[in-house]
């Protein structure tokens, strides 16, 4: 999905107009043209930074960038996809993970002095269960969320992993975090403990 929406988009990219999609949503925006945009998008390479306090070297492989044609903000834009029978949203408690994720990639583009906006967009894709039939053919219902990212969480988030992984001696074991209790299971499991 997220490799036919980058072709859809980069359509309207290389023409200067605004998708139907942001058409029928009243944005006044395009798919932005910037130079890095293939390296931002691409695995392993995505938006990159330095974090000069915690010396981590971090990035995130972007879907797409669209600006405000108002303000010339750029707006952070995540393709997902699904196929659920209830309508998309951002409501449940895990898809909190998308947010931070989005947030994040927020973080990056201002570390690299981009302008960006607080508001970024999800192209939210859900495949149609109300069809007759298959016949090697999915068709999707397409939905714009708007999301008002915050990532003030970051830099304290960066400062808490490098002092745990700088301190002497591992966190205690917390008995509500599934992966503490994978880790101690693990350890207690293994021949070499």
């Amino acid at each position: 999905m997220d490799a036919l929406l980058k072709t859809e988009f980069d359509r309207y990219r290389a023409a200067g107009e605004p998708h139907p999609l942001m058409v029928e949503a009243g944005l006044r925006a395009v798919p932005h043209s910037h130079p890095d945009l293939d390296t931002w998008r691409s695995n392993f390479k995505g938006v990159r930074t330095v974090h000069e306090p915690s010396g981590f070297e971090l990035f995130g492989a972007i879907d797409d960038l669209w600006r405000d044609l108002a303000t010339s903000e750029l707006m952070v834009v995540d393709y997902k996809s699904t196929s659920k029978a209830s309508e998309v949203t951002l409501d449940a408690d895990w898809q909190i993970s998308y947010k931070r994720q989005m947030e994040f990639y927020q973080w990056l583009l201002r570390r690299r002095g981009e302008t960006v906006a607080r508001r970024g967009w999800f192209v939210y894709c859900n495949g149609r269960r109300d069809r007759d039939g298959f016949d090697a053919r999915l068709d999707f219902a397409i939905k714009l969320i708007p999301y008002d990212g915050d990532d003030a969480w970051v830099e304290e988030t960066l400062a808490a992993i490098r002092a745990t992984l700088s301190a002497p001696d591992p966190p205690a074991v917390n008995g509500s975090c599934e992966y503490c209790r994978f880790a101690r299971d693990a350890a207690a499991a293994s021949p070499h403990a």
